[in-house]
Protein backbone atom coordinates (compact mmCIF):
# COMPACT_ATOMS: atom_id res chain seq x y z
CA UNK A 1 0.00 0.00 0.00
CA UNK A 2 1.24 3.58 -0.60
CA UNK A 3 1.76 6.09 1.75
CA UNK A 4 -0.90 8.56 1.00
CA UNK A 5 -3.08 5.11 1.32
CA UNK A 6 -3.04 3.87 5.12
CA UNK A 7 -5.63 4.26 7.10
CA UNK A 8 -7.14 7.43 9.44
CA UNK A 9 -7.05 6.79 12.98
CA UNK A 10 -8.84 9.35 15.25
CA UNK A 11 -7.07 9.39 19.09
CA UNK A 12 -8.74 12.61 20.26
CA UNK A 13 -11.01 11.64 23.25
CA UNK A 14 -13.54 14.12 21.92
CA UNK A 15 -14.44 14.82 18.35
CA UNK A 16 -14.46 18.41 18.81
CA UNK A 17 -11.26 18.54 20.38
CA UNK A 18 -8.51 21.10 19.48
CA UNK A 19 -4.74 21.20 20.31
CA UNK A 20 -3.70 24.30 21.90
CA UNK A 21 -3.25 26.92 18.89
CA UNK A 22 -6.90 26.41 18.33
CA UNK A 23 -6.78 23.44 15.14
CA UNK A 24 -8.19 20.29 14.84
CA UNK A 25 -6.22 17.13 16.10
CA UNK A 26 -5.59 14.77 12.90
CA UNK A 27 -3.79 11.66 13.32
CA UNK A 28 -2.69 8.70 11.06
CA UNK A 29 -1.93 5.23 11.19
CA UNK A 30 2.14 4.56 12.36
CA UNK A 31 2.15 1.66 10.70
CA UNK A 32 3.20 2.50 7.11
CA UNK A 33 6.82 1.20 7.66
CA UNK A 34 6.94 -0.36 4.44
CA UNK A 35 5.51 3.14 2.32
CA UNK A 36 8.23 3.23 -0.99
CA UNK A 37 11.94 4.38 -0.39
CA UNK A 38 12.61 1.94 2.73
CA UNK A 39 11.62 2.30 6.34
CA UNK A 40 10.72 5.19 8.21
CA UNK A 41 10.20 7.34 5.09
CA UNK A 42 6.76 8.15 6.20
CA UNK A 43 7.68 9.54 9.03
CA UNK A 44 9.30 12.72 7.57
CA UNK A 45 6.07 13.55 6.50
CA UNK A 46 4.78 13.78 9.74
CA UNK A 47 3.59 17.37 10.79
CA UNK A 48 3.70 18.36 14.86
CA UNK A 49 0.09 17.42 14.86
CA UNK A 50 0.30 13.62 13.87
CA UNK A 51 -0.55 14.87 10.35
CA UNK A 52 1.45 15.23 7.04
CA UNK A 53 3.86 18.53 7.06
CA UNK A 54 1.33 20.39 4.72
CA UNK A 55 -1.49 19.89 6.82
CA UNK A 56 0.14 21.91 9.81
CA UNK A 57 -0.89 24.95 7.72
CA UNK A 58 -4.64 24.85 7.56
CA UNK A 59 -6.14 27.18 10.15
CA UNK A 60 -9.51 28.13 10.21
CA UNK A 61 -10.60 31.43 10.07
CA UNK A 62 -13.02 31.71 12.68
CA UNK A 63 -10.29 30.01 15.34
CA UNK A 64 -8.30 33.34 15.17
CA UNK A 65 -10.73 35.84 15.83
CA UNK A 66 -10.24 36.35 19.32
CA UNK A 67 -13.01 38.12 21.51
CA UNK A 68 -11.19 41.21 23.48
CA UNK A 69 -11.57 41.81 27.29
CA UNK A 70 -14.86 43.09 27.53
CA UNK A 71 -16.07 39.81 25.01
CA UNK A 72 -16.89 42.40 21.70
CA UNK A 73 -15.57 41.55 18.11
CA UNK A 74 -15.57 45.26 17.46
CA UNK A 75 -12.03 45.97 18.01
CA UNK A 76 -10.87 42.81 15.80
CA UNK A 77 -12.94 43.80 13.35
CA UNK A 78 -11.60 47.37 13.23
CA UNK A 79 -7.92 45.76 13.17
CA UNK A 80 -8.90 43.55 9.72
CA UNK A 81 -9.97 46.37 8.02
CA UNK A 82 -7.53 48.54 9.13
CA UNK A 83 -4.93 46.07 8.14
CA UNK A 84 -7.02 45.92 4.53
CA UNK A 85 -6.62 50.22 4.33
CA UNK A 86 -3.04 49.44 5.19
CA UNK A 87 -1.68 47.07 2.57
CA UNK A 88 -3.37 48.87 0.14
CA UNK A 89 -1.01 51.76 0.57
CA UNK A 90 2.41 49.87 0.94
CA UNK A 91 4.06 50.39 -2.24
CA UNK A 92 8.14 51.51 -2.12
CA UNK A 93 9.11 55.06 -1.99
CA UNK A 94 11.90 54.71 -3.79
CA UNK A 95 11.92 57.39 -6.69
CA UNK A 96 12.51 55.83 -9.65
CA UNK A 97 12.76 57.11 -13.86
CA UNK A 98 8.84 56.28 -14.88
CA UNK A 99 7.45 57.32 -18.15
CA UNK A 100 4.34 59.27 -17.20
CA UNK A 101 3.35 59.73 -20.78
CA UNK A 102 1.95 56.17 -21.10
CA UNK A 103 0.18 54.64 -24.13
CA UNK A 104 -1.77 51.83 -22.88
CA UNK A 105 -3.82 48.75 -24.67
CA UNK A 106 -6.02 46.95 -22.48
CA UNK A 107 -7.26 43.40 -23.66
CA UNK A 108 -10.18 41.65 -22.77
CA UNK A 109 -10.98 38.16 -23.16
CA UNK A 110 -14.82 38.00 -24.37
CA UNK A 111 -14.58 34.18 -25.39
CA UNK A 112 -17.05 31.31 -23.96
CA UNK A 113 -14.25 31.16 -21.08
CA UNK A 114 -15.99 34.48 -19.57
CA UNK A 115 -19.16 32.44 -18.64
CA UNK A 116 -17.87 30.69 -16.07
CA UNK A 117 -19.80 31.64 -12.77
CA UNK A 118 -16.63 31.29 -9.85
CA UNK A 119 -16.96 34.79 -10.06
CA UNK A 120 -20.25 36.82 -9.65
CA UNK A 121 -22.33 37.13 -11.27
CA UNK A 122 -19.99 35.46 -14.08
CA UNK A 123 -16.73 36.70 -14.91
CA UNK A 124 -17.63 38.40 -18.06
CA UNK A 125 -19.64 41.35 -16.57
CA UNK A 126 -17.05 41.07 -13.41
CA UNK A 127 -14.95 41.75 -15.64
CA UNK A 128 -16.99 44.29 -17.11
CA UNK A 129 -17.24 46.07 -13.66
CA UNK A 130 -13.27 46.38 -12.87
CA UNK A 131 -12.65 47.55 -16.32
CA UNK A 132 -14.97 50.95 -16.09
CA UNK A 133 -13.08 51.70 -12.49
CA UNK A 134 -9.92 50.85 -14.12
CA UNK A 135 -10.48 53.12 -17.17
CA UNK A 136 -11.40 56.40 -14.60
CA UNK A 137 -8.58 54.99 -11.95
CA UNK A 138 -6.18 55.37 -14.71
CA UNK A 139 -6.94 58.57 -16.06
CA UNK A 140 -6.98 59.85 -12.60
CA UNK A 141 -3.37 58.79 -12.11
CA UNK A 142 -1.66 59.05 -15.15
CA UNK A 143 -3.86 62.37 -17.23
CA UNK A 144 -1.66 62.59 -20.02
CA UNK A 145 -1.66 58.94 -21.13
CA UNK A 146 -3.95 57.52 -23.99
CA UNK A 147 -5.47 54.44 -23.22
CA UNK A 148 -7.23 51.86 -26.00
CA UNK A 149 -9.36 48.69 -25.45
CA UNK A 150 -9.10 45.44 -27.58
CA UNK A 151 -11.80 42.39 -27.29
CA UNK A 152 -11.15 39.00 -28.18
CA UNK A 153 -13.89 37.19 -29.65
CA UNK A 154 -14.85 34.14 -31.63
CA UNK A 155 -10.64 33.85 -32.63
CA UNK A 156 -10.89 36.88 -33.67
CA UNK A 157 -9.28 40.96 -32.53
CA UNK A 158 -12.19 43.13 -32.08
CA UNK A 159 -11.04 46.90 -31.63
CA UNK A 160 -14.16 48.15 -28.51
CA UNK A 161 -12.04 52.06 -28.35
CA UNK A 162 -9.46 53.45 -30.48
CA UNK A 163 -6.42 55.33 -28.78
CA UNK A 164 -7.15 58.33 -27.10
CA UNK A 165 -6.88 60.40 -24.26
CA UNK A 166 -10.91 60.76 -23.44
CA UNK A 167 -12.28 58.62 -20.68
CA UNK A 168 -15.32 59.16 -21.68
CA UNK A 169 -15.42 57.44 -25.07
CA UNK A 170 -13.91 54.38 -23.63
CA UNK A 171 -16.19 54.09 -20.47
CA UNK A 172 -19.46 54.30 -23.27
CA UNK A 173 -17.84 51.37 -25.51
CA UNK A 174 -17.77 49.26 -22.62
CA UNK A 175 -21.38 50.44 -21.70
CA UNK A 176 -21.90 49.56 -24.79
CA UNK A 177 -20.75 45.82 -25.03
CA UNK A 178 -22.04 44.67 -21.86
CA UNK A 179 -25.07 43.23 -23.75
CA UNK A 180 -23.08 41.37 -26.06
CA UNK A 181 -22.63 37.61 -24.82
CA UNK A 182 -19.22 36.18 -24.59
CA UNK A 183 -18.53 33.26 -27.18
CA UNK A 184 -16.00 31.57 -29.37
CA UNK A 185 -12.37 31.13 -28.91
CA UNK A 186 -9.57 33.86 -27.70
CA UNK A 187 -6.46 34.42 -29.60
CA UNK A 188 -3.66 35.92 -27.96
CA UNK A 189 -1.68 36.32 -31.22
CA UNK A 190 -4.32 38.49 -33.03
CA UNK A 191 -4.90 40.23 -29.84
CA UNK A 192 -1.13 40.98 -29.76
CA UNK A 193 -1.00 42.00 -32.94
CA UNK A 194 -3.82 44.33 -32.94
CA UNK A 195 -2.24 45.94 -30.35
CA UNK A 196 1.21 46.36 -31.64
CA UNK A 197 -0.22 47.92 -34.21
CA UNK A 198 -1.84 50.40 -31.77
CA UNK A 199 1.38 51.54 -30.63
CA UNK A 200 3.41 51.41 -33.57
CA UNK A 201 3.48 55.35 -34.42
CA UNK A 202 3.88 56.05 -30.58
CA UNK A 203 7.16 58.13 -30.12
CA UNK A 204 10.26 57.03 -28.59
CA UNK A 205 9.61 59.32 -25.49
CA UNK A 206 6.10 57.45 -24.53
CA UNK A 207 6.14 53.84 -23.37
CA UNK A 208 4.22 50.93 -24.75
CA UNK A 209 2.34 49.08 -22.49
CA UNK A 210 -0.55 45.93 -23.01
CA UNK A 211 -2.59 44.36 -19.92
CA UNK A 212 -4.16 41.68 -21.08
CA UNK A 213 -7.03 39.77 -19.14
CA UNK A 214 -7.00 36.00 -20.12
CA UNK A 215 -10.04 33.49 -18.65
CA UNK A 216 -9.34 30.39 -20.71
CA UNK A 217 -6.51 28.07 -20.94
CA UNK A 218 -6.03 27.67 -24.20
CA UNK A 219 -5.58 30.37 -27.27
CA UNK A 220 -6.53 29.66 -31.17
CA UNK A 221 -3.97 31.80 -32.99
CA UNK A 222 -3.74 31.59 -37.02
CA UNK A 223 -0.01 31.55 -37.54
CA UNK A 224 3.46 31.29 -34.89
CA UNK A 225 2.82 33.31 -31.55
CA UNK A 226 6.64 33.44 -30.72
CA UNK A 227 7.23 35.33 -33.90
CA UNK A 228 4.93 38.00 -32.61
CA UNK A 229 6.59 37.69 -28.91
CA UNK A 230 9.51 38.39 -31.20
CA UNK A 231 7.97 41.86 -32.79
CA UNK A 232 7.23 42.79 -29.64
CA UNK A 233 10.33 42.51 -27.96
CA UNK A 234 11.94 44.20 -30.85
CA UNK A 235 9.07 47.25 -30.75
CA UNK A 236 9.48 47.35 -26.68
CA UNK A 237 5.84 46.28 -26.06
CA UNK A 238 5.91 45.66 -22.33
CA UNK A 239 2.76 43.45 -21.73
CA UNK A 240 1.38 42.70 -18.13
CA UNK A 241 -1.32 39.55 -18.15
CA UNK A 242 -3.91 38.83 -15.68
CA UNK A 243 -5.30 35.33 -15.32
CA UNK A 244 -8.47 33.96 -14.38
CA UNK A 245 -8.50 30.93 -14.48
CA UNK A 246 -4.67 29.12 -13.99
CA UNK A 247 -1.33 29.90 -14.93
CA UNK A 248 -0.17 29.01 -18.69
CA UNK A 249 2.99 28.70 -20.11
CA UNK A 250 2.34 30.79 -23.28
CA UNK A 251 1.10 33.46 -21.31
CA UNK A 252 4.57 33.12 -18.55
CA UNK A 253 6.80 33.14 -21.64
CA UNK A 254 5.10 36.58 -23.29
CA UNK A 255 5.47 38.29 -19.84
CA UNK A 256 9.04 37.12 -19.34
CA UNK A 257 10.56 38.08 -22.78
CA UNK A 258 8.19 41.02 -23.41
CA UNK A 259 9.71 42.75 -19.67
CA UNK A 260 13.18 41.87 -19.95
CA UNK A 261 12.98 38.63 -17.75
CA UNK A 262 10.90 39.88 -14.83
CA UNK A 263 7.79 37.43 -13.99
CA UNK A 264 6.15 39.63 -11.88
CA UNK A 265 4.01 41.00 -14.86
CA UNK A 266 1.91 38.09 -14.69
CA UNK A 267 -0.51 37.04 -12.00
CA UNK A 268 -3.26 34.70 -11.32
CA UNK A 269 -6.03 35.55 -9.46
CA UNK A 270 -7.16 34.16 -5.90
CA UNK A 271 -10.88 36.03 -6.08
CA UNK A 272 -12.43 39.41 -6.75
CA UNK A 273 -10.85 41.21 -4.51
CA UNK A 274 -7.18 40.16 -5.98
CA UNK A 275 -8.29 40.54 -8.87
CA UNK A 276 -9.35 44.45 -8.29
CA UNK A 277 -5.59 44.76 -6.92
CA UNK A 278 -4.22 42.98 -9.63
CA UNK A 279 -5.36 45.56 -12.13
CA UNK A 280 -5.05 48.52 -9.79
CA UNK A 281 -1.46 47.92 -9.80
CA UNK A 282 -1.59 49.13 -13.70
CA UNK A 283 -2.50 52.41 -12.79
CA UNK A 284 1.03 52.90 -11.73
CA UNK A 285 4.13 53.85 -15.02
CA UNK A 286 6.30 51.18 -14.46
CA UNK A 287 9.93 51.80 -14.22
CA UNK A 288 12.05 52.98 -16.78
CA UNK A 289 14.34 49.97 -17.94
CA UNK A 290 17.70 50.65 -19.40
CA UNK A 291 16.93 47.89 -22.41
CA UNK A 292 13.50 49.60 -22.70
CA UNK A 293 14.42 53.19 -23.55
CA UNK A 294 16.49 54.99 -26.51
CA UNK A 295 20.13 56.13 -25.38
CA UNK A 296 19.05 59.96 -26.35
CA UNK A 297 16.93 62.28 -24.74
CA UNK A 298 14.62 64.46 -26.35
CA UNK A 299 12.26 67.26 -25.61
CA UNK A 300 8.91 66.74 -25.69
CA UNK A 301 6.85 70.20 -27.28
CA UNK A 302 3.41 70.51 -25.79
CA UNK A 303 1.23 73.07 -26.00
CA UNK A 304 -1.11 74.73 -22.95
CA UNK A 305 -4.47 75.90 -24.86
CA UNK A 306 -6.60 78.37 -24.03
CA UNK A 307 -10.63 77.55 -23.37
CA UNK A 308 -13.32 79.44 -25.05
CA UNK A 309 -16.78 80.25 -24.79
CA UNK A 310 -18.58 81.07 -27.82
CA UNK A 311 -21.92 82.34 -28.16
CA UNK A 312 -22.50 80.00 -31.47
CA UNK A 313 -22.20 76.25 -32.21
CA UNK A 314 -19.11 75.34 -34.29
CA UNK A 315 -17.02 72.19 -35.31
CA UNK A 316 -14.21 70.75 -33.42
CA UNK A 317 -11.52 69.42 -35.27
CA UNK A 318 -10.88 66.23 -33.53
CA UNK A 319 -14.89 64.55 -33.70
CA UNK A 320 -16.16 66.88 -36.44
CA UNK A 321 -19.16 67.16 -33.88
CA UNK A 322 -21.00 70.84 -33.66
CA UNK A 323 -19.87 72.33 -29.92
CA UNK A 324 -20.24 74.97 -27.94
CA UNK A 325 -16.64 75.98 -26.77
CA UNK A 326 -13.72 74.04 -26.60
CA UNK A 327 -10.07 74.85 -26.34
CA UNK A 328 -7.89 76.32 -29.11
CA UNK A 329 -4.45 75.09 -29.97
CA UNK A 330 -1.70 77.72 -29.56
CA UNK A 331 -0.06 76.25 -33.10
CA UNK A 332 -2.94 76.27 -35.06
CA UNK A 333 -6.26 77.71 -33.83
CA UNK A 334 -7.58 74.11 -34.17
CA UNK A 335 -10.32 73.37 -32.14
CA UNK A 336 -10.66 70.60 -29.61
CA UNK A 337 -13.29 69.53 -27.27
CA UNK A 338 -11.42 67.69 -24.20
CA UNK A 339 -8.14 67.58 -22.73
CA UNK A 340 -5.76 66.17 -22.75
CA UNK A 341 -5.54 65.25 -26.68
CA UNK A 342 -3.53 65.05 -29.89
CA UNK A 343 -4.27 68.21 -31.99
CA UNK A 344 -5.53 66.30 -35.14
CA UNK A 345 -4.18 69.30 -37.31
CA UNK A 346 -0.14 69.85 -36.39
CA UNK A 347 -0.08 66.53 -33.99
CA UNK A 348 0.78 68.96 -30.99
CA UNK A 349 0.22 67.36 -27.65
CA UNK A 350 -2.32 69.20 -25.69
CA UNK A 351 -2.20 69.64 -22.06
CA UNK A 352 -3.26 71.43 -18.99
CA UNK A 353 -0.63 72.61 -16.78
CA UNK A 354 -3.04 70.43 -13.81
CA UNK A 355 -2.24 67.50 -15.92
CA UNK A 356 1.54 67.93 -15.39
CA UNK A 357 1.54 68.70 -11.86
CA UNK A 358 -1.12 65.20 -11.21
CA UNK A 359 1.46 63.02 -12.92
CA UNK A 360 4.38 64.35 -11.26
CA UNK A 361 3.49 62.34 -7.99
CA UNK A 362 4.84 59.16 -9.23
CA UNK A 363 8.33 60.81 -10.13
CA UNK A 364 8.66 61.24 -6.40
CA UNK A 365 6.05 59.62 -3.74
CA UNK A 366 5.03 60.24 -0.80
CA UNK A 367 7.09 57.98 2.20
CA UNK A 368 4.76 55.51 3.77
CA UNK A 369 3.92 56.40 7.15
CA UNK A 370 4.68 54.35 10.32
CA UNK A 371 2.34 52.81 13.02
CA UNK A 372 3.48 54.58 16.09
CA UNK A 373 4.55 52.68 18.47
CA UNK A 374 2.19 52.25 22.24
CA UNK A 375 5.29 53.51 24.43
CA UNK A 376 4.76 57.13 21.77
CA UNK A 377 0.80 57.16 22.05
CA UNK A 378 0.52 59.67 24.41
CA UNK A 379 2.18 62.26 22.59
CA UNK A 380 -1.44 62.62 20.25
CA UNK A 381 -5.13 62.81 20.86
CA UNK A 382 -6.31 63.12 18.01
CA UNK A 383 -5.47 63.43 14.31
CA UNK A 384 -3.62 65.81 13.10
CA UNK A 385 -5.29 66.19 9.92
CA UNK A 386 -9.32 65.67 10.41
CA UNK A 387 -9.18 66.07 14.58
CA UNK A 388 -10.89 62.85 14.86
CA UNK A 389 -9.55 61.47 18.31
CA UNK A 390 -7.53 58.93 19.07
CA UNK A 391 -8.88 55.73 21.27
CA UNK A 392 -7.07 56.16 24.45
CA UNK A 393 -4.37 53.82 25.76
CA UNK A 394 -3.34 53.39 29.30
CA UNK A 395 -0.11 52.81 30.60
CA UNK A 396 -1.53 49.57 32.09
CA UNK A 397 -2.43 48.10 29.12
CA UNK A 398 0.66 49.17 27.66
CA UNK A 399 2.57 46.90 30.20
CA UNK A 400 0.15 43.90 29.78
CA UNK A 401 0.64 43.89 25.65
CA UNK A 402 3.54 45.92 24.08
CA UNK A 403 1.80 44.80 20.71
CA UNK A 404 -1.82 46.13 20.57
CA UNK A 405 -2.03 48.67 17.66
CA UNK A 406 -2.12 52.27 18.70
CA UNK A 407 -3.97 53.68 15.33
CA UNK A 408 -1.79 56.21 14.51
CA UNK A 409 0.41 56.24 11.82
CA UNK A 410 3.77 58.88 12.08
CA UNK A 411 4.95 60.66 8.93
CA UNK A 412 8.98 60.62 9.10
CA UNK A 413 9.38 63.79 7.87
CA UNK A 414 7.33 66.33 10.06
CA UNK A 415 6.29 63.59 12.90
CA UNK A 416 3.06 64.27 13.18
CA UNK A 417 0.59 61.55 13.67
CA UNK A 418 -2.63 60.77 11.03
CA UNK A 419 -5.22 57.90 11.38
CA UNK A 420 -5.78 55.29 8.76
CA UNK A 421 -8.73 56.66 6.92
CA UNK A 422 -6.21 60.09 6.62
CA UNK A 423 -2.92 57.78 5.46
CA UNK A 424 -5.30 56.28 2.33
CA UNK A 425 -6.23 59.91 1.58
CA UNK A 426 -3.07 61.30 1.32
CA UNK A 427 -1.33 58.23 0.00
CA UNK A 428 -3.92 57.49 -3.13
CA UNK A 429 -5.76 60.94 -3.92
CA UNK A 430 -3.17 63.71 -2.09
CA UNK A 431 -0.44 62.94 -2.74
CA UNK A 432 1.37 65.20 -0.48
CA UNK A 433 1.60 65.21 3.74
CA UNK A 434 -0.53 67.64 5.00
CA UNK A 435 2.14 68.26 7.80
CA UNK A 436 4.87 68.97 5.68
CA UNK A 437 2.93 71.02 3.54
CA UNK A 438 1.97 73.34 6.62
CA UNK A 439 5.43 73.20 7.60
CA UNK A 440 6.94 74.28 4.49
CA UNK A 441 4.44 77.31 4.00
CA UNK A 442 4.79 78.42 7.69
CA UNK A 443 5.60 82.14 7.62
CA UNK A 444 8.37 83.32 9.02
CA UNK A 445 7.96 85.14 12.80
CA UNK A 446 8.26 88.46 12.28
CA UNK A 447 10.54 90.61 14.88
CA UNK A 448 8.94 93.20 17.05
CA UNK A 449 11.33 96.82 17.10
CA UNK A 450 12.62 97.38 20.02
CA UNK A 451 11.94 100.22 21.70
CA UNK A 452 15.04 102.49 23.18
CA UNK A 453 14.36 104.88 25.72
CA UNK A 454 16.06 108.07 25.66
CA UNK A 455 17.83 109.19 29.12
CA UNK A 456 17.78 112.72 29.30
Amino acid sequence: MDDSDDEYVDESPAPNSKDADGSHKRTRAKGGDSGRGGGGSIENLKGANGGYAWEDEYHRSWDVVKEDEEGSLAGVVAGMVEASKKRRILKSSTPFQRGIIRNFVLVLDMSFAMLEKDLLPNRYQLMLNYAIEFVTEFYDQNPISQLAIVGMREGLAVLISDLSGSPHEHLAALQGIRKQEPKGDPSLQNALEMARGLLYHVPSHCTREVLLIFGALFSSDPGDIHETVRHLVKNKVRVSIIGLAAQVAICQEICSKTNFGDNSSYGVILNDVHFKELLNESTTPLAVNKLSTHKSSTLVQMGFPSRISETTSTLCSCHSQITRGGYICPQCNAKVCALPTQCPCCNLTLVLSTHLARSYHHLFPLKPFEEVPPSYAYLSSSCYSCLVPFPEISSAHVAQNSDIHTHRFLCPDCNNHFCIDCDLYCHETLHNCPGCESVSIKPKPVKKPQQRLKLT
